[in-house]
């Protein structure tokens, strides 16, 4: 009775195989055209951006109150940065990157297509020994050799093709933060980026690491994920569709089923290394800093007897930094752990038992009868699934990279920011105090004019340090060509805060300001800037060769302008003008202001910013090179403590430091017999306690005489 109940569902089964049979080859293109569409979307939406969850933002905020930078990660942010970023190294389809681009995708096609080959081609040769045809063998070893030549010429032109996209966007970015990060004079107001990024900023304290390393890794991660993302999603679809068509599209689909719960539990083990990129390059950033301030300042810092403190601060950010990457590489290692043992070993077994399908069960269209073809089916589905394992893990790695890229771009998308909103006058920097409140909030948030004109002028111009310390509250002053002006005040009462704004290099925070152009006015500092290259470069500064020529202006004329400053030896003693010195360290500090006195008369502008300009050289030369600037229409705006200087003035700033000024005409020989008659004054004044001293002691001599 129950063998009579089961014959119907045998027959049931027998026909529904029979049916599945002769509709075998619609279901493997159904079953074969949604793997391919599964591929893609998964690739989407694994690349894709993600959601930031509630848990997350909170996660994030408290970070940033407790001083931690905001975490990176593979999200809409992300791929927004990088699509301004692409905008700039990609900018249309004739470029030369878009050119790159397209030969690196045609080479990873043919790559894919020679893999294809080589793969049936394996099966083939141990086919061919398994049977023992040796003419077929060396037929195929043959085929092996020929094959290798397009292969290894591929493979090295992919390295040299992905290479050469990394150094052109690299040139491409540099060249385009360069523009905005070093500008030229016709920028007027936006320009000056440099400065004010390191001066009136507070979120970028090492440009310099940005333009050179940070730029360098994200254009080397831009160019080596794009190989590492649609090689290997390509290689899944044909490795894939081949290994179909071999060992059918069901032990594709159940093979699919197994990798993708596999990878699931991978992408929930993968750590935040966005983040981790971003937060190194942080780090590794702020040690240069540091290093780089222990150059800058080693003078004083000898002279205070400063090492110890200057390496507990060295020690402090490396140990930091070591102490993050040593979080780093312990997320790595277990990481790494767990990502071999599912994408190798797990999914190596996954494969195992697709290969076998063949081999154990027949399958229709496929007639692997005999033990050579056999062999060849295995070891060829073999190398198929082995490629198409090691594509799936590539994919699988590159969301590791992608999120690597993400630190970068944070990095490199902070910077752009960073430079557009300075270029718009918008700053974050820290503020003092009781700037953020009352009066003194509105005054921060107003702006002033600022006008052309061949005199200086100010009308009601508050004096207002980046961190928002107001110096002076309302300046008004005016200077007109010609006419000399003295500034005098202490230290911290708005002296070069002024030459800041008359330079275009801090904002004007209300009244108006009348002046000429920023390329009108030159500054010497006591320490003047001495650059990189010859001894004619130094004098022409920041002209070159060909610009003064294009002046007409020869080496005569310039040995002529040193002889002015008493500085016309130096030619011959250096050894000519093409010599290159490091100049800072071969001249003295009174040679160094002669030689900025020279660059003055060789540019001749209309105002000259004197800061302590004499203070390093004699009184006679002093007095020769302010003559000198007068004859050449040259006026001069001086800060100088130095009586001898008065005479060549005819108007004085004088500063208070407490937010008050005087601003008049200087009449030099009054104020120099009032200097005169206040010495004598003091030095009355310091004797007497001497005095009373004295009369004290013959006080008490007289007394004695009297009781004697």
């Amino acid at each position: 009775m129950v063998t009579s109940k089961l014959r119907p569902l045998d027959q049931r089964v027998k026909q529904l195989a029979q049916v599945y049979a002769a509709h075998r080859p619609l279901v493997q293109r159904g079953l074969t055209v949604g793997f391919v569409l599964y591929v893609l979307t998964t690739a989407y939406h694994g690349l894709a951006a993600h959601k930031t969850t509630k848990k997350e933002k909170e996660k994030d905020a408290a970070g940033r109150k407790n001083g931690k930078p905001a975490r990176v990660a593979v999200d809409a942010v992300f791929y927004q940065r990088l699509g301004m970023i692409l905008r700039i190294v990609i900018p249309n389809i004739h470029s030369k990157e878009a050119l790159l681009l397209f030969m690196h995708s045609s080479l990873l096609i043919f790559r894919t297509a020679i893999s294809l080959y080589v793969a049936a081609l394996d099966g083939k040769i141990v086919a061919s020994l398994v049977r023992g045809q040796s003419l077929q063998f060396l037929l195929n070893i043959i085929r092996w050799l020929l094959v290798a030549i397009p292969a290894t010429w591929t493979n090295s032109w992919l390295s040299y093709i992905q290479n050469k996209l990394a150094l052109a966007y690299r040139t491409r970015l540099t060249k385009e933060v360069l523009k905005t990060y070093l500008g030229d004079e016709a920028d007027g107001p936006e320009g000056k980026v440099y400065y004010k990024l390191s001066n009136l900023d507070d979120r970028i304290k090492n440009a310099d690491q940005m333009i050179t390393h940070d730029i360098q890794r994200f254009s080397t991660h831009l160019a080596v994920i794009y190989a590492n993302l649609a090689k290997p999603i390509l290689d899944v679809i044909l490795y894939n569709y081949q290994l179909s068509q071999n060992v059918g599209a069901e032990g594709l689909a159940l093979l699919t089923v197994l990798v993708q719960a596999s990878a699931a539990l991978l992408r929930v083990l993968t750590p935040s290394f966005g983040t981790y990129t971003a937060r190194s390059a942080a780090l590794a950033g702020s040690l240069r800093h540091t290093h780089s301030r222990l150059s800058e300042f080693a003078e004083e810092i000898a002279f205070f007897g400063g090492e110890e403190t200057e390496k507990q601060l060295i020690e402090r950010e490396y140990a930091a930094l070591v102490q993050h990457e040593q979080g780093v590489m312990n997320k790595r290692w277990w990481y790494g752990c767990a990502e071999e043992g599912i994408v190798k070993w797990l999914w190596g077994s996954f494969g195992l038992v697709v290969c076998a399908i063949p081999v154990f069960f027949k399958l229709p269209g496929i007639s692997n009868f005999d033990l050579g073809s056999r062999t060849e089916g295995f070891v060829t589905n073999r190398r198929l699934l082995l490629s198409s394992s090691d594509a799936i893990g590539r994919v699988m790695y590159s969301y590791k990279d992608l999120a690597e890229l993400a630190g970068y771009t944070s990095r490199v998308s902070l910077l752009l920011d960073t430079m557009s909103d300075i270029r718009k006058g918008k700053f974050q920097k820290s503020l003092v105090s009781g700037a953020t409140e009352g009066e003194n909030a509105q005054i921060l948030r107003s702006r002033g004019q600022v006008l052309l004109s061949d005199d200086i002028q100010f009308e009601s111009v508050p004096i207002i340090t980046p961190n928002g310390d107001i110096l002076l509250r309302s300046l008004t002053f005016h200077v007109k060509p010609g006419e000399h002006m003295l500034i005098v005040g202490p230290n911290g009462s708005g002296k070069s805060s002024l030459f800041r704004i008359l330079g275009g290099l801090w904002p004007v925070y209300g009244g108006i300001v009348r002046k000429p152009h920023a390329s009108n006015f030159m500054l010497i500092p006591q320490r003047p800037y001495l650059s990189v290259g010859t001894l004619r470069d130094q004098v022409i500064y920041p002209h070159s060769q060909q610009d003064m020529e294009a002046r007409g202006v020869t080496d005569a004329d310039l040995l002529a302008v040193l002889e002015r400053v008493q500085m016309g030896s130096i030619v011959d003693r250096e050894g000519g003008w093409d010599v290159a010195h490091e100049w800072r360290d071969a001249l003295s500090g009174g040679d160094k202001q002669k030689i900025a006195w020279a660059r003055l008369f060789y540019h001749r502008p209309k105002y000259a910013i004197l800061d302590e300009a004499t203070s390093l050289v004699p009184p006679d030369m002093e007095g020769t090179m302010m003559e000198q600037a007068t004859t050449l229409g040259i006026t001069l705006l001086t800060v100088s403590h130095r009586p001898s200087l008065w005479k060549y003035h005819s108007t004085i700033l004088q500063l208070d430091g407490q937010g008050g000024y005087v601003f008049k005409q200087l009449d030099a020989e009054k104020r120099l017999a009032i200097q005169e008659e206040k010495q004598d004054l003091e030095t009355k004044l310091l004797e007497i306690p001497k005095m009373k001293l004295r009369l004290a002691e013959l006080r008490l001599i007289a007394d004695a005489n009297r009781s004697m």
